[in-house]
């Protein structure tokens, strides 16, 4: 993996090269849209615990897609933010149905 990417643009082709297993790609869909879930339920509810239960959702699933689905390291720890970006610009491209699910 390299180390600079001097832009998102460069970058998202990487990402997208990391979840070419379509179960990692689902378990990430599926992650984003308990985070989704969860900050509904937090709103609705007033219930901040559904804020902390967020990430714990939507990087459970995306961690287990790597683990044991991609077989690969996560950009996450290397590209924190760009890997944020890379998951909802994922996520959008598959309800759009640019990317395969």
């Amino acid at each position: 993996m390299s180390d600079s990417f001097h832009s998102f643009a460069v970058f998202y082709p990487f990402y997208l090269s990391e979840h070419r297993n379509r179960i990692c790609r689902r378990l990430h869909f599926a992650g984003s849209l308990l985070m989704l879930v969860c900050a509904g339920l937090a709103a609705a509810t007033r219930n901040a615990w559904w804020l902390a239960a967020a990430p714990l959702a939507g990087y459970g699933c995306a961690w287990a897609g790597h683990f044991f689905f991609e077989h690969n390291r996560l950009a996450t720890f290397t590209h924190p933010l760009y890997s944020l970006m890379g998951d909802w610009l994922m996520f959008r491209d598959i309800l759009r149905g640019r990317i395969a699910f």
